[in-house]
Formats: structure tokens, C-alpha cells, sequence
């Protein structure tokens, strides 16, 4: 296991000139660049599971389409007998079925129909007892997630129907003042080492649960479905591996909504979804401080592609619980920005958070406008330099990137004793930038990059 002394002897950078050596070349925007050769690589290790053709509809074991009788007995009861005849299809028919927590077996593909709706009850008993799950980026016993799966195999969620989590103010999004003394009484667990067995919330908290959740599984396919109202994240697979997320289409607008939060998990990809979203739309992630550094897996080997991004905060986010590290993300053919999008890649550190990220490739998006800056990557951001856990940031490439309107490029600061290395803008374009950048402690390099009319060729142009 990585110890704290050895995670900061790997951390710290070498100290470099910040805001250096511009390169003026051309490059062609059909050459993808020697790092994509490994979204190949995902592709063909990313495989969608496969289920016998075997369907249990969920009304033959008593659940009634009428939105106020609660279903999760018959739903969990049609999951039984469908993970021990050794898989197929849970299906949802057309209908108003409310229900509490779903708990996903091995083999189960939950199919919910063209005109079905799941409206998952506000009523926080539904979702005891309390199950392992994560807390930003924080192991602990909190109510269950919507629909949840651990330690399972070959597992899915698709159709076109709807998952209605029917969260408004009222009920879970009121939770997010009085969660703050119980995010602090977690986060000092885990610095104190407290076992996560014991580190009992639920009944009479106000942690919030996420509302499609799956711990320590393989093979997972979510696919096609409409969410709403989540109470919280909205995918999250944690320490989890093959997931392919694909053709959602996400509207759920209350606070720390994020579309989708991959943490800890490897080989994942994300397509054709389109995210309206409250908080970041896909935010990738690793675990946070000392629990981050005692599991210390990082997520890798990520790929997104086809989506649309419109709404809130970063469009793709790496952090701000990545503790356990971020690599070989790559980014293409997506459109993104709204009047209500803040930034187009939004990387959340600091040195309480350490971690590193690296190895991440956008390229080929359009633009459209955004509220604050293309990139932001602030290690001083939030908590600032006051931990023991510095962070890394290299390895950044932007290719053929199309920006119409955002208020600022950057606002980029590396530390003194770790600069942001390698970060390359290639063959883009800002047409329309309203204000200078901010930029510290960062080597760029330039390609072909215009900005306002203007052919970019030293950093000094935008600041």
C-alpha cells in the first residue's frame, strides 16, 4: 500500500519556468496525434454485457402501475428469480410504478419500457438499512443508492423509459445545509482511520445518496434511459470496471447534481448522452485525502464521446475528490456550452486533495458559449495550499477545439514546487474572448491557436 510519505515523494514536481516555450507550427485537425492510438484500445476492451432472452416483468410479481403503491418488494422479488434463472431482462412495463431502493443482481439487465416511469420514493426509510457506498470521495454505511449493485457481474439499466428520483426542495436537495457537520464527521473518520464498518451515517443524517450506484462491479451497461430529480450524482460507478454509459439523457438540476462520476474505475465509456445538469455534467474521480490514499486507485483509461453538455458547472470535470489520480482520459466529437455552462474543462485540486492527473486529450468539440474560462485548473482553488498532499497536472492536450464565446481562455495556476507541465493547445480557435487570462507556474505550447482574430505564439498575448 502507497503510504502518505511515499504518495508526497511521487507528487511533488520539479520546479519550472512558468508560462513557457511557445511552439508556432502547423498540424493538420485530421491528425488525431500519437496519444489517441490508445482510445482504440478502449474501445476494444470496453465491451457492453449480454443477457439471456429471458424477460420477468415486474407486474407478475405484484407491482401495480399506479404510482402510489410502493413496488420495491416486486421488484426485488422479479430480480431474484431472474438472477437465479441465470439472467435476462427485470422489465419495467408502460406505467407509474413508485418504488424505494433497487439492489441489482449479477446477470439482471432492469429494462425500463418505452412510457414506464420508476418514481423512486422521497421517504429516506425506503432506502434503509444503510449500505458501503461513497460520500465525496469518502467510504461510509449511508442509505442505499437508488438503484444499486455491489461485488455483481454483467449488470444493466437500459430502455427509454424513465427513472424519476423526486427530489425537489422539499424533500432531498433540502439536505445539503444541514449536511455539512456530517461531511466533516466523515471526513474526520477517515483521517482518524476509523474503520468504514463503523462509520455508521443514514437514520437521523443527511448524507444524500446517489442515484444509480455501482460498487465493485464488472461489466455494467447503463443505456438509453431519461433521469430525473436525482437526489444527488446521478451515475457512479465506484471501483468498478467495463462500463459503457450510453444514449441518456439526463435533466436533473438540484445541487451536486453531476451527471456522471466515474471514481476509482477503469475502462469506461461515455457516448451519444446529453447532460443538463446541476453540478458537473461528467466529473471524473479517485477518492478523497486519506481515503484516497489508502485505496489509491486512480480512475484511467476513460473515453467520451458524441455528447452534448449544456448546463452547469464544468462540462468535463477531473476532481475535485482525486486524490487516488486521473490518466489517459480522451475527449472527442462533443458539442458543449449554454448561457448557464461554466467551463469546458475543469480540472479541481489542491494541495488538501493531491492527486494527479494526466494524460488527457480533447479534441475535435464545438463550443458554443460559456460563462467563465475554456480551462480552469486552480491549485489554489478552495481550500488552497495549505495540505501536504501536492498536486500533479501534465500531459494536456487540446486539438482542433472551436470556442464561439467564453468570458476568459484561462485561469490556470500550477504551484511553484509542482508547475503544470506539457499542456498543448493545437490547430484551435477562440473567436470571441471577452477578458485576459490568468496564468502561473504553467508550460504551455502553442500550434496554430487564434484567439480574438489573433495567431496565439506566447502566453504573454492573453494575460
Amino acid at each position: 500500500m502507497l503510504t502518505r510519505k511515499t504518495f508526497l515523494k511521487l507528487t511533488a514536481g520539479t520546479t519550472l519556468a512558468s508560462s513557457l516555450v511557445p511552439t508556432v507550427a502547423q498540424a493538420s485537425p485530421l491528425d488525431p496525434g500519437p496519444g489517441w492510438a490508445q482510445a482504440g484500445e478502449i474501445l476494444r476492451r470496453t465491451v457492453p454485457p449480454r443477457f439471456r432472452a429471458h424477460d420477468f416483468s415486474i407486474t407478475t410479481f405484484g407491482a401495480v402501475a399506479d404510482g402510489t403503491t410502493l413496488a420495491t418488494d416486486a421488484i426485488a422479488k422479479a430480480i431474484d428469480a431472474c438472477h437465479r434463472a441465470g439472467g435476462g431482462r427485470v422489465v419495467v412495463p408502460a406505467g407509474t410504478f413508485l418504488t424505494g431502493a433497487i439492489h441489482l443482481k449479477s446477470n439482471v439487465n432492469l429494462h425500463v419500457s418505452d412510457g414506464a416511469t420508476l418514481l423512486f420514493s422521497t421517504d429516506p426509510a425506503q432506502y434503509l438499512p444503510v449500505v458501503l457506498t461513497r460520500f465525496e470521495g469518502q467510504e461510509c454505511m449511508n442509505y442505499s443508492p437508488l438503484i444499486y449493485a455491489r461485488d455483481c457481474e454483467n449488470i444493466a439499466v437500459t430502455g427509454t423509459g424513465t427513472l424519476d428520483g423526486g427530489a425537489t426542495w422539499d424533500n432531498w436537495w433540502s439536505w445539503v445545509t444541514p449536511s455539512g457537520p456530517d461531511a466533516q464527521a466523515l471526513q474526520q473518520m477517515a483521517a482518524d482511520g476509523v474503520p468504514v464498518a463503523d462509520r455508521v451515517f443514514g437514520d437521523g443524517h443527511h448524507l444524500r445518496a446517489a442515484f444509480i450506484e455501482t460498487q465493485s462491479c464488472r461489466n455494467v451497461l447503463i443505456e438509453g434511459v431519461t433521469i430525473l430529480r436525482s437526489p444527488f450524482w446521478e451515475v457512479h460507478p465506484v471501483l468498478s470496471r467495463n462500463i459503457t454509459v450510453r444514449g441518456l439523457n439526463i435533466d436533473s438540476r438540484g445541487p451536486n447534481n453531476d451527471g456522471v462520476n466515474p471514481e476509482s474505475s477503469q475502462y469506461v465509456h461515455i457516448h451519444d448522452c446529453t447532460f443538463n445538469c446541476g453540478d458537473d455534467c461528467i466529473a471524473i474521480k479517485s477518492g478523497k485525502g486519506a481515503d484516497g490514499l489508502r485505496i489509491n486507485l486512480p480512475s484511467e483509461n476513460i473515453l467520451i464521446e458524441n455528447c452534448t453538455l449544456n448546463i452547469r458547472y464544468g462540462a468535463i470535470t477531473i476532481g475535485s475528490e482525486m486524490t487516488g489520480g486521473v490518466r489517459n482520459v480522451f475527449v472527442r466529437n462533443c458539442t458543449i456550452g449554454s448561457p448557464n455552462l461554466y467551463f469546458g474543462l475543469y480540472i479541481k485540486t489542491n494541495s488538501v486533495r493531491g492527486g494527479f492527473a494526466e494524460n488527457i486529450y480533447l479534441r475535435d468539440l464545438d463550443i458554443s458559449n460559456l460563462t467563465k474560462e475554456v480551462v480552469s485548473c486552480n491549485f489554489y482553488r478552495s481550500e488552497g495550499d495549505v495540505g501536504p498532499l501536492t498536486p500533479r497536472v501534465r500531459n494536456v492536450e487540446l486539438r482542433n477545439v472551436n470556442v464561439g464565446h467564453a468570458r476568459n481562455a484561462f485561469s490556470i495556476f500550477g504551484y511553484p514546487r509542482s508547475p503544470i507541465q506539457d499542456f498543448r493547445l493545437i490547430d484551435c480557435t477562440y473567436t470571441s474572448i471577452d477578458a485576459a487570462s490568468s496564468i502561473q507556474d504553467t508550460e504551455l505550447t502553442f500550434q496554430n491557436f487564434h484567439v480574438n482574430g489573433q495567431l496565439i505564439t506566447d502566453p504573454a498575448q492573453l494575460t
